[in-house]
C-alpha cells in the first residue's frame, strides 16, 4: 500500500478472518475457489479469498485490480499497519464516518440498481463492503495520526514547488496559472501527503524486515470445483 492510494481509498482495505474483524464475501462466479493460505505474517494468516476479495473492492472504486502479487504486499501491509494501531488502541471510525464513505462510492454509478448489480458481479454484499470501507478509514486514519505531525512544511517549500513544478506544468500546457497563494494550501497537502507517504513507505520496509512473513501463493496452484 502507498499512502497517496491509502488516502484514496485505501486500499483497498484490510480483509481477513473474522478473529482480527476482517471482512468476507462469497463469490458470485459459477467456479468457487476452495479458500486456502495464500501468505503468512507471524501468527495470522492471509487467505485467497481475502486476497480475493481486495482484487474486488479495487475493481469497485478503481476499476482495475492489481496483480495477486500486488495484493498480497498490501494486505501484509494492512496487517502491518492495523497490528500497530491495534496496540496503540486507536479508535474505530463511527458509523457516520463509514456511511459518508459509502455514498461516495455509490455515487460512482448511476443509480442503486447499478450498484447493486456491480457488487454481485463482484461477489462483494453490502455488509462485506462496510466492512472493508470501515476498514479502509481506520486505517488511514491511524497512518494520518502517526505521520503527519513529523512532517513539516514551510513557505520556501511552497513557493519553490509553485515556480518549478506547478508553474512550469501548467504554462507547457498553456493553461492559466494562478497566484500562488490561491493554491498554497492545495499545495502545502500535496507536499504533505508526499512526505508522509514516504515516512510510510520506509516503515513498512523496516517492519516487514522484522517480520516472518512467508508467501505461499507461489508455491500452490488455485484449486476450484465447479458447482453443481
Amino acid at each position: 500500500m502507498r499512502y497517496q492510494r491509502a488516502f484514496a481509498l485505501f486500499c483497498l482495505l484490510a480483509l481477513g478472518l473474522p478473529s482480527s474483524g476482517r471482512p468476507t464475501s462469497a463469490s458470485a462466479s459459477q467456479a468457487q475457489v476452495v479458500d486456502r493460505i495464500v501468505a503468512r505474517v507471524e501468527d495470522d494468516v492471509i487467505a485467497l479469498s481475502e486476497m480475493r476479495e481486495l482484487g474486488a473492492y479495487q475493481e469497485l472504486v478503481e476499476d482495475r485490480a492489481e496483480p495477486d502479487e500486488r495484493l498480497i504486499q498490501e494486505l501484509i501491509e494492512q496487517w502491518a499497519i492495523r497490528n500497530e494501531a491495534q496496540a496503540a488502541q486507536f479508535p474505530q471510525p463511527s458509523e457516520a464516518e463509514v456511511e459518508r464513505q459509502l455514498q461516495q462510492v455509490r455515487a460512482r454509478f448511476p443509480g442503486e440498481e447499478a450498484f447493486a448489480k456491480k457488487l454481485s458481479t463482484l461477489g462483494l454484499t453490502l455488509e462485506a463492503l462496510r466492512a472493508i470501507v470501515k476498514q479502509q478509514i481506520y486505517l488511514t486514519s491511524y497512518i494520518d495520526y502517526r505521520f503527519r505531525p513529523t512532517v513539516d512544511v514551510d513557505d520556501n517549500a511552497i513557493a519553490k514547488y509553485y515556480s518549478e513544478t506547478l508553474a512550469p506544468a501548467l504554462t507547457a500546457k498553456q493553461q492559466t496559472v494562478p497566484p500562488l497563494d490561491s493554491v498554497s494550501l492545495q499545495i502545502r497537502e500535496l507536499l504533505i501527503t508526499k512526505a508522509v507517504s514516504e515516512r510510510v513507505t520506509s516503515w513498512l520496509d523496516e517492519t516487514k524486515a522484522r517480520l516472518k512473513i512467508e508467501n505461499e501463493l507461489a508455491a500452490k496452484p488455485a484449486v476450484t470445483e465447479s458447482k453443481p
